[in-house]
């Protein structure tokens, strides 16, 4: 069942209506919040790098 363009706007702004939009502080919170955590990830990373290469050079000085 194929509806006309007017009907289809009308459903599309009925279902926008219904969308429960996050507040400005909502936002900021949840983007700092985003940068905390991309921050650890990136030092727990480094971290790890860091330990598997120096683990790796130390077998292959080892053999060679």
């Amino acid at each position: 069942m194929a509806t006309n363009p007017f009907q289809f706007v009308q459903q599309a702004r009925a279902e926008v209506a219904k969308v429960v939009w996050p507040t400005r502080r909502e936002v900021m919170l949840t983007t700092v919040m985003v940068f905390i955590l991309s921050a650890l990830f990136a030092v727990f990373f480094a971290t790890v790098d860091i330990i598997i290469r120096g683990g790796l050079q130390a077998v292959l000085n080892m053999f060679g």
